[in-house]
């Protein structure tokens, strides 16, 4: 069938120079005045025509298999391609002649040579757009994708009275598992945003051949299986990906930027990027400090002294939340549970830290 279409257009090609032949030839005995001339004994304009078809058919089929062949290979390497690129090419490249189009009525009156332009301008448009389709594919398909969810949610946020933003997930907080329970108590709303290339660093720490990565990868897979299936919250699983940027961290800067969400995570240094390029972030870490009961200078606590400070004499205790407390001179009372007086606290995004004074000289019994 392909065979048969190559040859009928090269038979309305051949025709058709054929009878541009024709012309030429007799443009020419006009010119020369000789109206009677070889163009008359060669034959008449069909004759002219129908020679031009037949050259065309057999040029046609002398090339056909190569052109077959050619759009076999080109056919078969365009299927192996994700359609993430196949949609940016397609629209960079209509973009592109539409650009030619709108730029056509300012070239459309040039003379001889210049009649070309438009032609060149249509295949030089259309492969820059094509170009730069591919090279933005990843922004283009993090635009598209927000801006289907947007018309998604887009109902129930204009009920609710509010937007609901995405709230895209690091490796770090998910390994740490308490986004789990925050999740389920209803303090975090919107649509969760896990993305694929965080899904990749997850297996590949699950199959660490070290024990302890392995069983953090793991642990974080399992926190992923227990919000999709146990608790009530959308969950959003973002395939694109950023290749031109190697850093995880960096995609999802990246990320929150083209979804206009939020990072949520308990990574000091990746809370300090998000805030340098003005990305949202909510830090797990800040919210269990909030939660903490608050502990004022004076006040009198009860603690068990477990183990030494950093400084000389220090003792360190903890509180049942985990705060750290450091006792000045309670390296003498390890082991022993005794009453300390508050002297300061340390609040940081890192963690909180009391510091305090034996209230007794003497060890507790």
């Amino acid at each position: 069938m392909v065979r048969r279409i190559i040859q009928l257009i090269g038979m309305l090609f051949g025709g058709m120079a054929g009878g541009e032949v024709y012309g030429w030839m007799n443009g020419a005995a006009v010119w020369s005045g000789t109206s009677f001339g070889m163009l008359q004994r060669s034959g008449t304009y069909y004759m002219n025509v129908a020679i031009g078809a037949v050259f065309g058919v057999i040029a046609a089929t002398m090339v056909a298999g190569q052109v077959i062949r050619y759009m076999q290979k080109g056919a078969e390497q365009t299927a192996e391609l994700p359609m993430q690129q196949l949609l940016a090419g397609a629209g960079g490249l209509l973009a592109g002649l539409l650009l030619s189009v709108m730029l056509y009525p300012a070239v459309s009156g040039l003379d001889g040579l210049g009649s070309l332009v438009p032609a060149v301008m249509m295949l030089c448009f259309g492969y820059l757009g094509m170009r730069i389709g591919l090279h933005k594919q990843e922004e283009l398909a993090a635009g598209f994708a927000a801006m289907l969810e947007k018309r998604r949610i887009a109902p129930a946020a204009d009920e609710a009275g509010g937007y609901e933003e995405h709230k895209i997930l690091d490796t770090s907080v998910i390994i740490d598992g308490r986004i789990a329970d925050i999740c389920k108590t209803g303090f975090i709303e919107g649509t969760l945003v896990i993305p694929e290339f965080v899904l990749e660093e997850l297996q590949h720490i699950a199959d660490s051949s070290d024990l302890l990565k392995r069983n953090r990868g793991r642990r974080g897979l399992d926190i992923l299986n227990k919000i999709q299936k146990e608790l009530d919250v959308k969950v959003l699983i973002y395939e694109g990906d950023f290749e031109e940027i190697g850093e995880v961290d960096s995609k999802l800067v990246k990320l929150a930027k083209a979804l206009h969400g939020k990072v949520v995570t308990n990574d000091f240094n990746l809370n300090k990027v998000c805030e340098l390029q003005g990305v949202s972030v909510l830090n797990i870490n800040d919210l269990a400090n909030a939660v903490k009961p608050v502990v004022l200078p004076g006040e009198e606590i009860i603690v068990q002294v477990i183990k030494d400070g950093k400084e000389h004499g220090q003792g360190v205790a903890y509180l049942d939340d985990g705060t750290m407390i450091v006792v000045e001179g309670g390296r003498e009372y390890i082991g022993t549970t005794m009453e300390v007086l508050v002297t300061s606290v340390l609040q940081t995004s890192a963690g909180r830290m009391i510091f305090a004074k034996p209230k007794l000289l003497e060890k507790a019994l």
